[in-house]
Protein backbone atom coordinates (compact mmCIF):
# COMPACT_ATOMS: atom_id res chain seq x y z
CA UNK A 1 0.00 0.00 0.00
CA UNK A 2 2.68 2.54 0.88
CA UNK A 3 4.55 1.49 -2.33
CA UNK A 4 1.24 2.44 -4.30
CA UNK A 5 0.92 5.80 -2.35
CA UNK A 6 4.19 6.38 -3.84
CA UNK A 7 4.00 5.87 -6.97
CA UNK A 8 0.74 7.80 -6.97
CA UNK A 9 1.96 11.21 -5.57
CA UNK A 10 5.08 10.74 -8.19
CA UNK A 11 3.05 10.19 -11.08
CA UNK A 12 0.94 13.09 -9.96
CA UNK A 13 4.10 15.15 -9.36
CA UNK A 14 5.96 14.52 -12.54
CA UNK A 15 2.34 15.17 -14.63
CA UNK A 16 1.96 18.78 -12.64
CA UNK A 17 5.22 19.71 -13.35
CA UNK A 18 5.64 18.25 -16.68
CA UNK A 19 6.13 20.62 -19.70
CA UNK A 20 3.15 21.62 -21.65
CA UNK A 21 3.67 22.61 -25.29
CA UNK A 22 1.84 25.95 -26.13
CA UNK A 23 -0.86 25.41 -28.29
CA UNK A 24 -0.03 27.66 -30.77
CA UNK A 25 3.01 28.08 -32.28
CA UNK A 26 3.69 31.80 -33.09
CA UNK A 27 5.77 33.40 -36.28
CA UNK A 28 6.05 37.13 -34.71
CA UNK A 29 6.45 39.03 -31.66
CA UNK A 30 4.43 41.37 -29.90
CA UNK A 31 5.02 44.96 -29.25
CA UNK A 32 5.06 44.10 -25.71
CA UNK A 33 7.22 41.14 -26.23
CA UNK A 34 10.09 42.63 -28.38
CA UNK A 35 10.06 45.81 -25.57
CA UNK A 36 11.19 43.37 -22.66
CA UNK A 37 14.24 44.68 -21.53
CA UNK A 38 17.40 42.01 -20.49
CA UNK A 39 20.80 42.73 -18.75
CA UNK A 40 23.71 41.89 -20.95
CA UNK A 41 26.83 40.93 -18.98
CA UNK A 42 28.10 44.55 -18.21
CA UNK A 43 24.68 44.99 -16.81
CA UNK A 44 23.43 47.17 -19.59
CA UNK A 45 20.17 47.06 -20.58
CA UNK A 46 18.80 45.80 -23.96
CA UNK A 47 15.50 44.77 -25.63
CA UNK A 48 14.55 41.86 -27.35
CA UNK A 49 14.09 43.90 -30.44
CA UNK A 50 17.73 45.56 -30.28
CA UNK A 51 19.29 42.10 -30.10
CA UNK A 52 17.09 40.96 -32.87
CA UNK A 53 17.94 44.05 -34.76
CA UNK A 54 21.52 43.31 -34.39
CA UNK A 55 21.29 39.64 -35.95
CA UNK A 56 18.87 41.20 -38.66
CA UNK A 57 19.77 38.68 -41.69
CA UNK A 58 21.00 35.75 -39.97
CA UNK A 59 19.38 32.92 -38.78
CA UNK A 60 19.23 33.03 -35.03
CA UNK A 61 18.83 30.85 -32.60
CA UNK A 62 17.49 31.73 -29.07
CA UNK A 63 18.79 29.19 -25.70
CA UNK A 64 16.71 29.86 -23.21
CA UNK A 65 18.45 27.99 -20.31
CA UNK A 66 19.74 28.52 -16.66
CA UNK A 67 22.77 27.31 -14.20
CA UNK A 68 20.72 25.47 -11.31
CA UNK A 69 18.24 23.86 -13.99
CA UNK A 70 19.82 20.46 -14.62
CA UNK A 71 18.11 19.43 -17.83
CA UNK A 72 19.77 23.01 -18.76
CA UNK A 73 23.14 21.96 -18.15
CA UNK A 74 22.35 18.01 -19.52
CA UNK A 75 21.56 19.93 -22.50
CA UNK A 76 24.93 22.13 -22.96
CA UNK A 77 27.06 18.83 -24.90
CA UNK A 78 24.37 19.03 -27.46
CA UNK A 79 23.40 22.71 -27.31
CA UNK A 80 27.67 23.44 -28.17
CA UNK A 81 27.62 20.64 -30.85
CA UNK A 82 24.30 22.02 -32.67
CA UNK A 83 26.70 25.35 -32.68
CA UNK A 84 29.52 23.99 -33.61
CA UNK A 85 27.68 22.30 -36.26
CA UNK A 86 25.87 25.55 -38.14
CA UNK A 87 29.16 28.39 -37.72
CA UNK A 88 27.15 30.48 -39.65
CA UNK A 89 24.14 30.53 -37.42
CA UNK A 90 23.68 33.04 -34.75
CA UNK A 91 23.27 32.07 -30.78
CA UNK A 92 22.23 34.16 -28.23
CA UNK A 93 21.85 32.88 -24.41
CA UNK A 94 19.16 34.04 -22.25
CA UNK A 95 19.46 33.58 -18.64
CA UNK A 96 16.75 32.80 -16.15
CA UNK A 97 19.30 32.69 -13.27
CA UNK A 98 17.70 34.31 -10.01
CA UNK A 99 20.40 37.24 -9.47
CA UNK A 100 22.82 38.81 -11.24
CA UNK A 101 25.37 37.38 -8.96
CA UNK A 102 24.46 34.01 -9.90
CA UNK A 103 24.03 34.80 -13.88
CA UNK A 104 28.05 36.29 -13.58
CA UNK A 105 28.99 32.56 -11.77
CA UNK A 106 26.99 30.59 -14.38
CA UNK A 107 28.71 32.03 -17.42
CA UNK A 108 32.28 31.78 -15.65
CA UNK A 109 31.43 28.16 -14.15
CA UNK A 110 29.52 26.63 -17.30
CA UNK A 111 31.97 28.38 -19.82
CA UNK A 112 29.86 30.69 -21.41
CA UNK A 113 31.81 33.61 -21.25
CA UNK A 114 32.88 33.83 -25.13
CA UNK A 115 29.08 33.41 -25.90
CA UNK A 116 26.30 36.32 -26.42
CA UNK A 117 24.35 36.53 -23.16
CA UNK A 118 21.45 38.10 -21.68
CA UNK A 119 19.62 37.82 -18.17
CA UNK A 120 16.12 38.53 -17.36
CA UNK A 121 16.65 40.49 -14.36
CA UNK A 122 12.94 40.89 -14.24
CA UNK A 123 12.38 37.44 -13.59
CA UNK A 124 10.77 34.62 -15.35
CA UNK A 125 7.19 36.35 -15.91
CA UNK A 126 7.70 38.93 -17.87
CA UNK A 127 6.52 40.40 -21.16
CA UNK A 128 8.50 38.35 -23.53
CA UNK A 129 8.59 34.69 -21.73
CA UNK A 130 4.79 35.16 -21.18
CA UNK A 131 4.13 36.31 -24.93
CA UNK A 132 6.01 33.06 -25.88
CA UNK A 133 4.19 30.54 -23.50
CA UNK A 134 7.74 29.82 -21.57
CA UNK A 135 6.73 27.52 -19.54
CA UNK A 136 9.77 25.22 -18.81
CA UNK A 137 14.04 25.42 -19.44
CA UNK A 138 15.65 24.17 -21.27
CA UNK A 139 13.71 25.97 -24.03
CA UNK A 140 15.25 26.77 -28.02
CA UNK A 141 13.60 28.93 -31.01
CA UNK A 142 15.17 29.41 -34.63
CA UNK A 143 14.22 33.45 -35.72
CA UNK A 144 14.74 33.28 -39.27
CA UNK A 145 16.29 36.49 -41.63
CA UNK A 146 13.53 38.90 -40.73
CA UNK A 147 13.34 38.44 -37.40
CA UNK A 148 10.14 36.46 -37.39
CA UNK A 149 9.76 33.41 -35.74
CA UNK A 150 10.87 30.03 -37.41
CA UNK A 151 10.90 27.57 -34.84
CA UNK A 152 8.70 28.31 -31.94
CA UNK A 153 8.92 25.57 -29.99
CA UNK A 154 11.66 23.30 -29.01
CA UNK A 155 12.98 21.28 -26.01
CA UNK A 156 16.42 20.02 -26.75
CA UNK A 157 18.68 21.04 -28.85
CA UNK A 158 18.85 17.38 -30.40
CA UNK A 159 14.98 18.03 -31.55
CA UNK A 160 15.98 17.61 -35.23
CA UNK A 161 13.15 20.01 -35.82
CA UNK A 162 15.64 22.54 -35.34
CA UNK A 163 18.16 21.60 -37.84
CA UNK A 164 15.51 21.26 -40.27
CA UNK A 165 14.48 25.01 -40.04
CA UNK A 166 17.81 26.02 -39.83
CA UNK A 167 18.07 24.33 -43.25
CA UNK A 168 15.42 25.28 -44.98
CA UNK A 169 16.47 28.84 -44.28
CA UNK A 170 19.30 28.53 -45.93
CA UNK A 171 18.32 27.40 -48.90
Amino acid sequence: MKQLLTFMMLSIFTLGCAQKTPEVSKTQFSKEALGQKLEDENGKNISVQEILNQHKGKILVIDFWAGWCRDCLQALPKAEELEKNNPNIDFVFFSLERSKEKFDNSLERFNMKEKENYWFASGWKNDFNNYIDLNWIPRYMVIDQRSNIAKYYAISPEDPEIQKTIDRLLK
